[in-house]
């Protein structure tokens, strides 16, 4: 059976009862339109041109490559807008969006961009209210009537769709659709802009759903649910977990693991961060993720080390909690351990290995003749090019008896982190997270992730961000300039 003859006979909550002629009319049209082609078109065959979503509402048949019929889509935009019938109830709504979700949840991917689409495009403000509104604003700034005009101006700009997307919320599990809903959505973006008001519209819904106030900050430990646990394992994003004595481990005595959780997906952390509780500044992930190391000393414990922080939601891209997730959990680390006097991270480096093969030319061309002699000394007397300093470099962990080769791999990971910036941010995105938060860079550990996806993405190296209590605004602000705050150990690296 297809997927337009299910929707016919399955759905009702989606899409009214039709005859019996006119569902096998139906599913004899949905029979008769062609295979969408991945290749060129077949000869004597002209490919149509898309249609607007109006033109497609508005026509009779199906054109090759759209999924739902004209007649299903207006089905569909028929229930869509009965969500959110004013003679209706919250719930009786509520009911109703989440019979759409649960079509949702069996439609092909074709399908559910339509409904995508049908949210974004056909849920607008009215243009002419708020173009009367914007006036009587205007109108009225500097005088008394200038609050009531104001309210009356942000009243009309508000969308039918916001309405919708709060009916879907009415059930508990309706935010988790929209969340699930939106990370759908998010690859198709960039590809198909009359997506984004739909994007824009979610993205300012959960953040304020998700404010950082009505998030419950909570301790995962071994006692807690196995399906918590699980969902450790299933979103760990920096170190995967390999097992269960690997997941055991992280949760031990000298460990802690801190989860925000959000009341309408009360089971699963919507981001959480691993730490260690040891007595320096990690430089290695090894010994952390070693099973079969014994459990550090918590009495010695004067340092917190965060080796890992996860988002679980990808839905919830733009909405920002990790600046709240690191000062709350700062915070109940000290009240736990009053001894712990350094908090900071061990953290890859994901985006260097691709960057240093854009800009190794560049970074090349800055090395004096004495430099670049050793170099080429230590590349057994080859010219230095890009190519062949890169070629050297590719096995990280042989260059233990070649100085010149790690000394300038260090100096290019120092450049990229502490120099390297596009409009106005740091280059690396977990660089972008920790400054953004008010650490600095602090310090590059040679070797410190000899594991395949460490190799891959930084030659093994990995960076400690420092959180300095007392400076975190100072460092906001020194980014906000467009200087990356760096320790003194890091700048005497740069060329």
């Amino acid at each position: 059976m297809n997927s337009d003859t299910w929707i016919g006979r399955k759905v009702s909550g989606l899409l009214p009862a039709v005859s019996s002629k006119k569902k096998e009319a139906a599913a004899h049209a949905v029979s008769a339109q062609p295979a969408i082609k991945s290749g060129a078109e077949t000869a004597g065959q002209a490919s149509l041109p898309a249609r607007s979503l109006q033109a497609r509402l508005e026509a009779t048949l199906r054109q090759e490559g759209e999924a739902l019929s004209p007649r299903l889509l207006r089905r569909a935009l028929q229930e869509l807008q009965a969500i959110i019938d004013p003679r209706l109830s919250e719930l009786e709504g509520g009911r109703r969006a989440m019979e759409v979700a649960a079509w949702y949840a069996m439609a092909p991917p074709g399908q559910r961009r339509d409904l995508w689409l049908l949210m974004s495009e056909m849920f607008v403000a009215d243009p002419q209210k708020t173009k009367a509104a914007q006036a009587r604003f205007a109108a009225a700034l500097g005088t008394p009537d200038e609050p009531a005009a104001e309210v009356h101006y942000r009243r009309a700009t508000v969308s039918p769709r916001r309405r919708l997307l709060q009916r879907f919320s009415v059930y508990p599990e309706g935010v988790q659709f929209l969340v699930d809903l939106r990370a759908d959505m998010l690859p198709s973006l960039k590809a198909d802009k009359r997506l984004m008001a739909l994007d824009v519209e979610l993205e300012y819904m959960f953040s304020t759903w998700f404010d950082v106030g009505f998030l419950d900050l909570r301790r995962i430990s071994w006692d807690s649910p196995a399906s918590l646990i699980e969902k450790l394992i299933q979103y760990e994003a920096v170190h995967d977990i390999k097992s269960w004595a690997d997941v055991k481990n992280r949760l031990d005595s000298d460990r802690r693991c801190y989860g925000f959780f959000h009341p309408r997906l009360p089971g699963v952390p919507l981001i959480f961060v691993e730490v260690a509780l040891v007595d320096q500044m990690a430089e290695s992930i090894e010994p952390l993720l070693d099973e079969q190391a014994a459990p550090a000393d918590l009495e010695k414990a004067t340092t917190a080390i965060f080796y890992s922080i996860s988002n679980t939601q990808p839905g919830l891209r733009g909405v920002s909690f990790g600046d709240s997730l690191i000062k709350r959990v700062v915070q109940t680390l000290k009240d736990e351990f009053p001894k712990l006097k350094v908090f900071a991270t061990l953290s890859p480096i994901p985006g260097f290995r691709n960057w240093l093969g854009r800009n190794a030319a560049g970074l090349l061309e800055k090395l004096d003749d004495k430099a670049r002699n050793a170099l080429s000394l230590a590349m057994d007397g080859g010219t230095v090019t890009p190519a062949a300093f890169l070629a050297a470099v590719d096995n990280p962990l042989a260059l233990a008896d070649k100085p010149p080769l790690r000394q300038l791999l260090l100096q290019c990971a120092a450049h990229y982190l502490g120099q390297g910036m596009k409009d106005g941010q740091p280059l690396d995105p977990v660089a972008r997270f920790h400054l953004g938060n008010g650490a600095r860079v602090e310090r590059l550990n040679w070797g410190a992730d000899p594991g395949p996806k460490g190799l891959q993405q930084s030659y093994g190296l990995m960076v400690n961000y420092l959180y300095d209590l007392k400076r975190l605004d100072k460092h906001r602000a020194l980014l906000a300039q467009g200087k990356i705050p760096v320790a003194t150990a890091i700048h005497d690296l740069y060329i």
